[in-house]
């Protein structure tokens, strides 16, 4: 790839299929990698580095799968400054649109004396016969010295001065083992700058570490003493503490354009979705607090925060959750949250409470906050059902119940439960196992017909006796509501969740709430 025509275009290198997969437990087949690199040409990255042909077969026939299927973005190969890596690359990025070679060699004098046992004039003349083949079979070139952050300057100027009369077209700078704070990591780019003959005609591009979790903050240092490339991955995986996060480096270019001037062609509305589907193909889960596509990245629970949002959203957001491809903000009800905020959900959730039941809701939501880490929407309907209802209580109770199961025999429950008029009613049902058995009587009795879409079992401690706690989620009429119970019996527990979500229901057909489209004027409209 050519120097950009444009000096403040930053292309994006996605090392996800490589690097990224070199962490433990992210390794992907074939199949999985093609999707995620039709996802990352969505996205928009310039370059994707598709693999390491030599490391195995699979990987060879990933990274040329890849060249062959891919298009849009160049598709690289990485390979030692060694013949048969070379040739392997060469051969795996052939077929591609726009293919690069991808060839590197460590440079550091730890590297040199323990790994390689090499000179310094055995590595420059290596690494200059590496770049020279791997031109003769592919016209975009890049060269990385290995370590490059821990190389004396003077050499590793030498190293790269002499790749460039070699062919290389891009000269990528590493921060391998993430030993680089950024003020050190741009005097390094601005050394190679200032000394190396013949730079600005290549691409200057940077690829850190996060050991000491300041990746993004060197390759924002290094774009600063002008490196126009950037290496890095969907959610910062990669080997020990991962790579350069490409959505916060990307997003931190989009967000602060006021004061960095650059651009990149990603289409940021991808940048959640790709994560998401990352996660689901390497089963790594992104942690909460992950800037940018973090479960909490745009949550914001504090009182004070939940109020500033409500009158405007840039008081404690810098990006749009809009922007990354996050459908909105989300105002998380918990401990910290004041009465504005429940205020809102209340009234979201189809709610007409008066100022008088509004405290009363926001005292028990407080109480229930402090017992609770998360506050789901079921707590807040509970919570105004109760003050709707003015103590008449559940429409239905549990009295008692019965559940046989075993080998070779059929599972059935009875359940007796008592109706808020005193009545006491009955009913059986057999069911696939006795949850299911059980859930079904309930709804004989009760007349529900309700979806249940998850429900789990786990034990509250660890000892045998411990407390069970059944959680379940149902569906009815669009709307879902979740519901938890513990006992020592864990079907009990399962029967008294399920009845919690059955009594909203019932309760929801014995009344009618004010729904949000009662807000609605009913004046006429003049036709448009």
């Amino acid at each position: 790839m050519s120097v950009p025509a444009d000096p403040n275009r930053v292309i994006i290198f996605d090392t996800t299929l490589r690097d990224g997969e070199q962490s433990p437990g992210c390794s992907m087949n074939l199949a999985e990698k093609l999707e995620m690199a039709r996802a990352l040409a969505d996205l928009g990255v310039d370059v994707i580095e598709a693999g390491f042909p030599i490391a195995s077969p699979g990987d060879f026939e990933s990274v040329q799968a890849i060249a062959r299927q891919i298009h849009g973005p160049v598709i690289a190969g990485l390979a030692r400054c060694n013949p048969a890596d070379i040739d392997r690359a060469a051969d795996a990025v052939k077929d591609a649109e726009k293919p690069r070679i991808h060839v590197f060699l460590a440079t550091s004098a730890i590297h040199r004396e323990f790994k390689l046992k090499m000179t310094s004039e055995e590595v420059a003349r290596r690494a200059v016969e590496g770049v020279k083949r791997a031109r003769d079979r592919c016209a975009d070139i890049e060269f990385s010295p290995e370590d490059a952050a821990r190389t004396e300057l003077d050499f590793l100027a030498e190293v790269v001065e002499r790749v460039i009369e070699a062919g290389a077209t891009t000269l990528n700078i590493p921060d391998t083992v993430g030993y680089a704070v950024p003020q050190h990591y741009a005097a390094i780019i601005r050394h190679l700058k200032k000394n190396v003959r013949g730079i600005d005609n290549c691409v200057l591009s940077v690829h850190c570490h996060n050991d000491l979790g300041l990746a993004v903050a060197n390759s924002l240092a290094a774009l600063g003493e002008g490196a126009r490339q950037v290496e890095c991955t969907i959610n910062g995986i990669g080997e020990r503490a991962g790579n350069t996060s490409l959505e916060e480096v990307v997003m931190a270019l989009h967000t602060r354009r006021d004061y960095y001037g650059l651009t990149t062609g990603i289409n940021t509305r991808h940048l959640y979705p790709v994560s998401r589907k990352l996660s689901h193909v390497t089963g790594q889960t992104v942690q909460r607090n992950k800037a940018i596509v973090g479960q909490n990245a745009f949550a914001h629970e504090a009182g004070i925060h939940q109020d500033g949002m409500l009158k405007e959203r840039s008081t404690y957001e810098i990006m749009r959750p809009e922007d990354v491809g996050i459908p909105q903000t989300e105002l998380v009800l918990g401990k910290h949250s004041g009465r504005h905020a429940l205020k809102q959900r209340v009234a979201a959730l189809g709610y007409g409470l008066s100022d008088e039941q509004l405290n009363k809701v926001f005292e028990e939501f407080k109480k229930l906050a402090d017992k609770k880490k998360e506050i789901y929407d079921a707590d807040i309907e509970a919570l105004a059902e109760n003050q709707l209802q003015e103590g008449t209580g559940n429409l239905w109770t549990l009295v008692g119940f019965t559940s046989t199961a075993g080998t070779g025999s059929q599972t059935s429950a009875a359940v007796t439960l008592r109706h808020l008029d005193g009545s006491v009613r009955r009913d059986a049902a057999v069911g696939n196992g006795p949850i299911d058995a059980l859930f079904k009587a309930i709804n004989r009795v009760t007349g529900a017909a309700v979806r249940v879409v998850d429900y789990r079992v786990r034990s509250v401690s660890q000892d045998m006796d411990a407390l069970g706690e059944a959680s379940i989620e149902i569906e009815y009429a669009g709307k879902k509501s979740r519901a938890r119970a513990v006992s020592v019996d864990v079907v009990e527990a399962s029967a008294l969740a399920y009845l919690e979500v059955v009594n909203r229901v019932a309760s929801r057909q014995l009344r009618d709430r004010l729904k949000p489209t009662d807000n609605v004027p009913t004046e006429a409209v003049p036709a448009g």
